[in-house]
């Protein structure tokens, strides 16, 4: 059970770097959907100040915005 759960978050890890390459980019919900992205899996959740809640699969990270869109972003804060 741990393995295939550490399996599918390694591959929604993989789905979000290959989407956003640089520090942030732009998908549709369709998009992550139709590469095997699984919404129910992901390592943690972080709000801003201004209220904003952003899912992360270990350094990858993803905004929920209008219209099916999300902004996907990568967290440089654990890289030396």
């Amino acid at each position: 059970m741990v393995r295939n759960t550490n399996n599918a978050l390694r591959k929604n890890r993989r789905i979000l770097a290959k989407i956003c390459p640089e520090q942030k980019a732009k998908t549709r919900r369709n998009t992550l959907l139709d590469k095997g992205f699984d919404f129910n899996l992901i390592t943690s959740v972080r709000t801003t100040k201004k209220g904003s809640t952003y899912y992360f699969v270990y350094d990858y990270g993803y905004l929920e915005l209008d219209n099916d869109f999300f902004l996907v972003v990568k967290d440089n804060r654990t890289e030396s």
